[in-house]
């Protein structure tokens, strides 16, 4: 199947091909019929796109004092490698989809495969989207038409937030396409509407919906509001424009009445006059896209609906409702068409939209073709496959996901790995990666790492709770395993593949199982070592761990999907100080920040003791500036202390022959732990990191977080 997609650090738009999307729990997958290009909002993507890194940087001002801060505690490179992996991501375009649903994920009872649907899927042969965000389409309403719903639902949740009444009139500021679906809203509302413009053609097709117009680039738009509404001013503005200026807003406020309100559905800037809404007494609201439900992982992710008694209109229903308005007649979709397109010839159509400022709606038509043909999960993106080296590591990758796709890739491909295949749900990121990596095969279906004899080695680099049953198979399978920490979320899932891989080992075809726990591996981290073998008796640790703060409802956080930071994030401390203590952990504290509910955060307070008498104490905040160095260790051993900084320097103090050793970058290991893990594989050495050890760090973990759970802190 092909998909448009957009690379950020350049704006080139390209339909490439990918492998079909997987129906997860909670989604369905459908095969598109019709898709609508917005003007305003993916013209702006694109031109963001076209823009120097200097002038994205302008426009995301925000964005600056994370990278000045990275810059302060990693250095430029690690902070160049970082800019530059996120600009080259890959962006699937589109947002508003008609198709016919082919199929459902296991929990999805709403829907069933043959409904014709509108969803907020991308311009694609198949899309894979959530089911909250899907809406059946009523009986005699075409795909073309349908196809506005979704960018529809955007001007109606503005109008949700104006709340207008029977007779007010309101002014809707931008009419491009959101704008003159929520003027034709508002008159099926009952309201009167003058729409501003500065594009002719734009106003001209207004005039057609019978909607009064001003051009605001050739008259005084206060002065067409107050004629308009007969001097007592508007009662309600909503800006559907797009612009960086603050004017916008501050001509609303000067247009509205006394108590009248303001709506921003567009893009504007921000830069309010405190005089303007204060004298009048105006309130001002951001709309935030569909509505209620959009960007909550419980409503898209998990299904999780809001019940109607108490969110009458959610995202989904506000689907339904513009279905049911271009159903009845009350919004007309056919003029806002500026051009129609088959779906092959999508790249042009955002050459249009950067040469016609005019330009509203771009439908695109999809050819169909037989579902067994566009729904292949495995396509191939080299003609030859490399020669493998015999007895050598071949990878079959699963999960590409930031870290994995901008450090591990890289640093396995570095280390010299024979990649195969790539497998990722979506199959988009598959394509980008695999390409640049020069994988052989791209796959929405793990099964097909396992199916592949040519593969004896596989990296999991998923969400942490799919880790340890794909670990659990890959080994059954008497494959090789490296998978992205943590190992699994619970002491069963350890169990369990404890008991997978001592059954091949007694059967006599051991195979190495990894976490990559690639701090023990890191330059500075070695330097420690060496020096503290010269050390007699026991050592005193004190790790920190500026970890930093995440959204409430961040994914690594739910005890669920994530395991909570402890097991998702702190497993790396415990294993390091596991491993500078050569000693097994016989005894574990733990103490969690509360906060005013009493109720136990994320930051804590570990405190290991270690069989050889060492103890270590690890102080995981997340309360912290991020202008401090991450992550700081201090060792306190045989009357000296060593003092290591963000895996870039370390410092001895009282420590016989050594006082400083310095890098030029930040190396967390990440290279050396690949290279030892390929080169175990190769050589036939023992596993890098002990599977005793392992197990051993996985269980504490657990045991750790286990005990915020008991408060009742972590989200389920």
């Amino acid at each position: 199947m092909k998909a448009v997609v957009q690379l950020l650090d350049n704006g080139a738009t390209d339909l490439i091909d990918v492998p079909a999307p997987q129906p997860l729990p909670g989604t369905v997958v459908i095969a598109s019929r019709r898709s609508l290009i917005s003007a305003g909002t993916e013209r702006m993507l694109v031109n963001f796109g076209r823009s120097s890194i200097f002038q994205k940087a302008r426009q995301q001002p925000e964005k600056i004092g994370q990278v000045l801060d990275k810059l302060r505690t990693d250095g430029f490179i690690a902070t160049f490698e970082a800019v530059r992996s996120k600009l080259e991501q890959p962006l699937a375009l589109g947002y508003s989809n008609a198709g016919v649903v082919v199929e459902v994920g296991p929990d999805v009872t709403d829907f069933n495969p043959g409904d014709r649907v509108v969803s907020n899927g991308a311009h694609a042969e198949l899309v894979r989207v959530p089911a909250n965000l899907c809406a059946r389409i009523p009986d005699g309403v075409e795909d073309e038409a349908a196809c506005f719903a979704v960018i529809g639902a955007v001007g109606l949740q503005g109008v949700r937030l104006v709340q207008p009444t029977l007779g007010e009139s309101i002014v809707v500021i931008g009419l491009g396409l959101v704008g003159l679906l929520t003027a034709q809203i508002l008159q099926a509302d009952g309201c009167n509407v003058l729409g501003m413009d500065i594009d002719q053609e734009k106003l001209s097709v207004a005039r057609k919906f019978g909607i009064a117009t001003c051009n605001a680039d050739g008259a005084d738009p206060i002065s067409a509001v107050m004629q308009f509404t007969e001097g007592r001013g508007a009662d309600a503005v909503i800006i559907a424009a797009s612009t960086e200026s603050s004017d916008p807003i501050a001509q609303a406020a000067k247009m509205c009445r006394k108590r009248g309100r303001v709506v921003l559905v567009g893009v504007a800037g921000l830069q309010l006059n405190r005089a303007d809404f204060y004298e009048k007494e105006l309130t001002f609201q951001v709309s935030c896209a569909y509505g209620p439900g959009r960007y909550d992982s419980a409503y898209e992710q998990r299904g999780q609906e809001y019940p109607i008694g108490f969110v009458r209109w959610t995202a989904q229903r506000n689907f339904e409702a513009v279905l049911s308005l271009i159903a009845a007649g009350r919004i007309t979709t056919a003029p806002l068409v500026s051009r129609r397109l088959n779906f092959h010839d999508a790249v042009s159509a955002y050459d249009f939209l950067t040469r016609s400022s005019s330009a509203i709606g771009i439908v695109l038509s999809y050819p169909g073709g037989p579902i067994d043909v566009l729904a292949k999960r495995r396509i191939a993106v080299r003609e030859t496959p490399p020669a493998y080296i015999a007895n050598g590591p071949v990878i079959g990758w699963i999960g590409a996901g930031n870290y994995a796709s901008r450090v591990l890739i890289p640093t396995f491909r570095a280390a010299g790995a024979r990649f195969d295949t790539i497998v990722t749900t979506g199959g988009v990121t598959g394509v980008h990666h695999g390409c640049a990596a020069g994988f052989v095969t791209v796959s929405s279906d793990p099964a097909d790492v396992l199916r592949n004899q040519a593969i004896n080695t596989v990296v999991v680099a998923t969400r942490h709770d799919t880790h340890a049953q794909f670990v659990i198979d890959a080994l059954a399978s008497g494959r090789h395993v490296f998978v992205e920490k943590p190992l699994a979320l619970t002491c069963d899932e350890v169990d369990r593949i404890e008991a997978v891989w001592r059954a091949a080992a007694q059967g006599g075809t051991p195979r190495h199982l990894m976490v990559g726990f690639n701090r023990r591996f890191a330059p500075i981290v070695n330097t420690m070592k060496q020096l503290l073998l010269n050390v007699t008796g026991p050592a005193t640790f004190v790790y920190t761990c500026n970890a930093g703060s995440l959204p409430p409802d961040h994914w690594t956080r739910s005890v669920r999907i994530g395991g909570g930071r402890i097991i998702g994030e702190a497993c790396h401390s415990i294993d390091l100080l596991r491993y500078l203590a050569a000693a097994r952990i016989v005894d574990k504290q733990v103490m969690f920040l509360r906060d005013s509910s009493h109720r136990a955060d994320d930051s804590a307070l570990i405190s290991l003791q270690f069989e050889n008498g060492s103890i270590g104490t690890i102080q995981y905040v997340t309360n912290g500036s991020a202008r401090f160095p991450k992550e700081r260790l201090e060792v306190f051993a045989g009357g000296g202390i060593l003092r290591l900084d963000n895996f870039r320097s370390l410092r001895g103090f009282g420590w016989p022959n050594f006082r400083r050793r310095s890098l030029w970058r930040q190396d967390k290991g990440q290279r050396a732990a690949a290279d030892a893990f390929l080169a175990s594989i190769r050589e036939g050495l023992a596993p890098p990191i002990p599977i005793d050890e392992i197990l051993e760090v996985a269980r504490v973990t657990i045991e750790i977080a286990g005990r915020q759970r008991a408060t009742g802190a972590a989200r389920e």
